[in-house]
């Protein structure tokens, strides 16, 4: 029987005794797919594909450290992500999370399997500590509101550790025809039930989303959005993880996860033609207004990064400083970048990429 005062030591393994997909759940899972597919084949056509991406990853970094009242302002996180001084120990967090999904990727692009090693990998960069699995009793989740205690997760490092073996297991090995976006859902839902770190469990989570649906091949890069859904119905999120505990509701659980997944891949796409669009109005307004200095290069420093440095253009080897400073500077006269100084530094604005991700 479960008790959320109690640690749950006795968390089944994977998969779960019961049918998974059910007729609701894989109708549901045909439509995630389809628009998960569509994100994935317009993403491929995209002949500037990582700019985009790493606009996505900043987003979801932001939107996924929200969900943990982990909160910055975008302005806040956009110069932290571009100025050399110091940032607030909130920016920094976001940014680790940015860090750790692309540490993730890296890995399981090399190695081919997402393992525990690599979980513990993310963890420690999005945590910037080696405090590794929990080894000492006294986890316990509660309502922020109210002190009541929700979920006592497993408090024994073995126990924790043959879970996860087995949670690897259950991601690495397509032993039967279960539906990925399935697998996904329940993977999460074990991930976070076996709470395996002292802090950084949902980001780390959520990160794990991400990483599985390009394991699998379902995406070739982390672009889903997927944080921002989950946190548009953060009430929904907890209440249906705790139903899988206490009433067995996998149904339920995992018809949210396909919808997010479906709704965000919509998003996700609608952000990415916008700021392609932008890339291309960008162009013709460089072109128009100040043809000399135009490059496709040029427009592409602008939008690696919200905002831009001098150091960007020189790191991009388009010119001198003297001259990067002169193109910087026109570029202000025509009003798409707008300075802002902090500090030693003085970054300039992408107009158009931070209204559309502030708009997002």
């Amino acid at each position: 029987m479960f008790n959320p005062e109690k640690p749950y030591n006795k968390l089944p393994f994977l998969p779960p005794g019961i049918e998974l997909e059910t007729k609701a759940v894989l109708k549901q899972a045909a439509k995630a797919g389809a628009a998960l597919a569509e994100l994935k084949g317009y993403a491929g056509l995209l002949p500037d594909k990582q700019l985009l991406i790493d606009s996505i990853v900043l987003q979801e970094a932001k939107d996924s450290s929200a969900i943990e009242n982990i909160v910055t302002t975008q302005d806040e996180l956009f110069r932290g992500l571009s100025a050399s001084g110091e940032v607030s120990p909130q920016v920094k967090e976001v940014l680790n999370y940015r860090l750790a999904l692309w540490e993730g990727f890296n890995i399981i692009k090399t190695k081919g399997v997402l393992t525990t090693n690599t979980i513990i990998a993310i963890q420690e960069k999005l945590e910037a500590n080696k405090a590794g699995i929990r080894k000492l009793p006294g986890t316990i989740l509660k309502n922020g509101r109210t002190g009541k205690v929700i979920y006592t997760p497993p408090d024994n490092e073995k126990n924790i550790r043959d879970l996860l073996a087995n949670l690897e297991k259950f991601i690495n090995e397509d032993t039967d025809e279960t539906n990925y976006l399935v697998k996904m859902a329940v993977a999460h839902y074990q991930f976070e039930s076996i709470h395996p770190f002292y802090d950084g469990n949902g980001r780390t989570g959520r990160i794990i989303n991400v990483l599985y649906l390009t394991l699998k091949g379902l995406l070739d890069s982390p672009i889903l959005y997927m944080s921002k859904g989950i946190n548009e119905h953060k009430s929904d999120y907890y209440r249906l993880l705790q139903a899988v505990r206490t009433e067995n509701a996998w149904e339920e659980w995992i018809i949210y996860m396909l919808k997010t997944v479906e709704e965000t891949s919509v998003g996700t796409l609608f952000l990415i033609k916008r700021i392609k669009q932008a890339m291309d109005k960008t162009a013709d307004v460089m072109k128009e207004k100040a043809g000399k200095i135009y490059t496709k290069e040029l427009v592409e420093v602008m939008f690696k990064k919200p905002y831009v440095r001098i150091n960007d253009i020189i790191a991009a080897k388009l010119a001198s400083r003297n001259i990067a400073s002169g193109y910087l500077k026109k570029l202000e006269e025509i009003k798409l970048l707008k300075p802002y100084k902090t500090g030693r530094d003085v970054l300039f604005e992408n107009v158009a990429l931070v209204k559309i991700l502030k708009n997002t």
